[in-house]
């Protein structure tokens, strides 16, 4: 019974200690309407020219209003902002 009880815990332990390297591992989340043009091109499908085009866009026509609003920038499509999405924010 002990036994069993013991690799309870340990499964426990292993469980909650994965779960929360996987946590640490995930990338930041990233500002459309604060970020640099360095920080826009780490972006998945975003290089410098397209980071280059948001921050133009940003200071042409003020912040976005969504994250889904960054497609309206040229060059940038839905399927990009898709990709992206869970580390777009607009805080």
């Amino acid at each position: 019974m002990k036994s069993t009880s013991l690799f309870a815990t340990l499964v426990l332990l292993f469980s909650l200690m994965t779960g929360s390297v996987a946590f640490a591992n995930e990338p930041p989340t990233i500002n459309i309407n604060t970020a640099d043009v360095a920080t826009l091109a780490s972006l998945s499908g975003i290089g410098e020219s397209k980071a280059e085009a948001i921050v133009a866009y940003r200071e042409a026509n003020g912040p976005f209003a969504s994250v889904e609003s960054l497609a309206q920038v040229k060059g940038i499509g839905a399927r990009t902002v898709e990709k992206n999405s869970s580390r777009l924010a607009i805080k």
